[in-house]
């Protein structure tokens, strides 16, 4: 119950019983929350108390209002499990059939255009040499709805048929056939959360300004060689990292 002798507020006593609350599926997945006026009646709180517990705890996506209907439990956050995840889960190449990914774009950019490229392919910049990438940017969803956004860069020059074998949904065994020393061997992933900008936040469904989690990965080959270089923005609001250690 709510303690108003505590020193915790009471807008973050609320949310904490609403979250026991959905974590002990009292409210299940998809179901009405009470109103407002509701929490204010069950714990003898004010209703700017309550204001303040729903709106947090919409914004974390835990709950979702609907216009003239009320306050609504979300679906579970699926789970990117750390001690399964690897570079590979977010591969093109790696993937038995990369043209079957819901593809959103396929372009080509340069070394000199994104000068990143140089030092992730351990390219030596020249400026008579421009070396060119396929860039395939795609989303992956879950339960219908958008749970990732994804780009691949793929240097040409070691694949030159990539952007028409992606978009004749050619299975990677063909793909890698004959590049024995290019087959994805080892991965480099680094983690970060940032905030979404209009451009993202179009693509992944949510507001500007919302936080997302960042993976980027190198992804190599049999003979070390940097094969594909890949970015993937999760959507906060629907997963959740999970540790297991021993020792």
């Amino acid at each position: 119950m709510i303690n108003k002798y505590s020193n915790i507020p009471l807008y973050s006593q609320l949310k904490q019983l609403i979250l026991e609350k959905i974590e002990n599926d009292e409210y299940q997945e998809n179901s009405k929350i009470p109103s407002e006026q509701e929490f204010c009646e069950i714990y003898d709180i004010s209703r700017p108390t309550v204001r303040q517990a729903i709106n947090e705890l919409t914004s974390s996506g835990a709950i979702y209002k609907l216009k003239g209907k009320g306050t609504f439990v979300s679906k579970a956050k699926n789970r990117i499990d750390i001690k399964d995840y690897s570079g590979f889960s977010d591969s093109l190449l790696d993937s038995e059939i990369p043209g079957e990914k819901e593809i959103i774009g396929i372009s080509i950019t340069s070394n000199k255009k994104l000068k990143k490229l140089n030092e992730i392919f351990g390219i030596a910049p020249s400026p008579s040499v421009e070396n060119e990438f396929a860039v395939i940017q795609y989303i992956t969803k879950r339960d219908g709805e958008v749970f990732s956004l994804n780009v691949s860069y793929i240097p040409i020059y070691l694949f030159p048929d990539i952007v028409d074998d992606v978009k004749n949904k050619k299975p990677s065994y063909d793909i890698l056939k004959g590049k024995y020393p290019l087959l994805p061997s080892k991965t480099k992933s680094i983690m970060e959360v940032l905030y979404t900008d209009q451009n993202d936040a179009r693509y992944l469904q949510i507001q500007a300004g919302q936080p997302f989690i960042k993976i980027e990965s190198t992804i190599y080959s049999k003979s070390s060689q940097t094969i594909e270089y890949s970015i993937s923005k999760y959507r906060a609001d629907k997963c959740r990292l999970t540790f297991e250690n021993s020792k």
